[in-house]
């Protein structure tokens, strides 16, 4: 398991999960005896994502965004990658830089509309 193989020295691993089926330790109480989940889940420190696709939209964004704002010349060094990565980060969230997200549910009803009919 991940925790024991790659992770085994670690306290607290970070586990960010969008899989609608996994929004809790419970699958973890299922795959292995109780002392035994219990033990992987106080080592997990989870951050789920919201259950709806927009999540995933806005992280596309702000990867477009990083790209244009950071990324714009070729880099062929990975530690200056990291530190160029790391640089944006801080800035973009000390500004408190958001997504603006404006595509409604009205907006996809029009955007999707020829599907509507394969779905019902």
């Amino acid at each position: 398991m991940l925790v024991d193989e790659y992770y085994p020295k670690c306290e607290k691993i970070v586990l960010v999960m969008d899989n609608l089926n996994t929004h809790s330790t419970a699958p973890l109480y299922v795959a292995f005896p109780p002392a035994e989940a219990g033990r992987l889940a106080d080592k997990l420190e989870i951050h789920y994502t919201p259950k709806h696709t927009r999540w995933f939209n806005m992280a596309e964004i702000e990867i477009g965004v990083m790209s244009r704002q950071c990324l714009s010349e070729y880099l062929a060094i990975k530690d200056k990658i990291e530190l160029f990565v790391s640089k944006w980060c801080f800035e973009r969230n000390k500004k408190l830089c958001k997504v603006n997200w404006q595509f409604t549910t009205f907006d996809t009803r029009i955007k999707l509309k020829r599907l509507h009919s394969i779905i019902e």
